[in-house]
């Protein structure tokens, strides 16, 4: 347990760090008229801070820096959530002032606006993501070595793919394996198609039809996309332009990372509702230990509907970001339940 004055300090640093992304030092603290302590004082309870793995000191001479528990605790305890300025609310009503009547607008502009307001990266799953399940798959063969794949999605919407057939593949095999796919992903959500196709389907299709991996790939090939234009990103490479990622390989990293929609669904969807920060290692994900992800899910009659994040470094400005997604995540879920309703 922390006591006050070290509570105080630790706030202090974490906040300072956020704006200046410098380590902070005893004296600098002192001079801070909220401070009574003394800089010798300070220095001590910063040791202590220290030891209990809340600050690291990156230099023998330098001032200290939040450590990733450090972070958490000012998240968990010390944090004071700013409330949206008028200025921010006047450009979010700006970007949304024209009638927008689809989903894909509301997603984009929310990502948008969301990157601009925070200088880091936006992701907004789309509620199609979670919502949007397959109705029918069909093959249409266009010649002996292509066929057009047709999904149908229970939104109605139709998605086309050409893909090649393995050559010298009997009509029947196809047909077979397409009777299968109906059978077993007719309702599933459409992230979940492929892990669907793998765990479960695959041994099955191996069962009925010779010159299965092939076949495997031919129908893998065809479900690849049905994400696309589900995950809105804004300011991916916002990223560039934080000090902590001047390591061109760790930038790469994560830049790679977001352009894999599988992997963003995964990084940031949850079945939990509400406002979650995760920071560091807690993301569970390499390429991202280094930064921090705030997520807020948005609702349609109590039921999660979708998510939202935002990206940056752990050196993220947790008050004004916490505040934003809160904002964005409750202003979404009044604009589709009068959708929806």
């Amino acid at each position: 347990m922390l006591s006050e004055r070290q509570r105080q300090i630790l706030s202090i640093i974490v906040e300072d760090y956020i704006r200046s992304a410098e380590p902070v030092g005893s004296r600098t603290i002192s001079k801070r008229e909220d401070v009574t302590y003394s800089p010798a004082t300070i220095r001590n309870e910063m040791s202590d801070l220290e030891e209990l793995g809340f600050l690291e000191q990156p230099h023998t001479s330098a001032g200290r820096v939040p450590s990733h528990k450090g972070y958490r605790y000012y998240v968990d305890h010390l944090v004071q959530v700013n409330k949206v300025t008028e200025d921010e609310r006047t450009l979010i009503k700006s970007f949304f002032a024209e009638r927008i009547n689809q989903i894909e607008q509301v997603a984009q502009l929310t990502a948008t606006t969301l990157s601009n307001l925070t200088n880091y990266t936006s992701i907004v799953l789309g509620p199609e993501v979670f919502h949007t399940s397959l109705k029918h798959i069909q093959f249409i063969p266009l010649n002996d070595s292509k066929a057009v794949a047709i999904l149908v999605t229970s939104t109605g919407h139709v998605e086309n793919k050409t893909v090649t057939l393995p050559e010298g593949i009997a009509p029947s095999d196809v047909e077979k394996v397409v009777n299968i796919l109906n059978a077993k992903l007719t309702g599933v959500p459409l992230y979940q198609l492929r892990s669907k196709l793998y765990n479960e389907i695959g041994s099955e299709i191996s069962r009925y039809v010779s010159r299965y991996e092939e076949l495997m790939a031919m129908v893998e090939s065809a479900l690849q996309g049905g994400e696309v234009d589900r995950v809105f990103l804004g300011g991916t490479t916002n990223i560039l332009t934080q000090p902590e990622f001047k390591d061109v390989d760790k930038v790469k990293t994560i830049l790679d990372l977001l352009e894999e929609q599988r992997r963003v669904i995964d990084l940031i969807s949850t079945s939990e509702t509400g406002l979650r920060v995760r920071i560091g290692t807690e993301n569970m994900v390499e390429a991202v230990n280094s930064c921090s992800l705030i997520t807020a899910t948005y609702s349609v009659d109590g039921k999660n509907f979708g998510t939202l994040g935002i990206l940056g470094p752990t050196r993220m400005d947790y008050a004004k970001v916490m505040a934003l997604i809160d904002y964005f995540s409750k202003d979404l879920t009044k604009r589709f339940e009068r959708w929806y309703k």
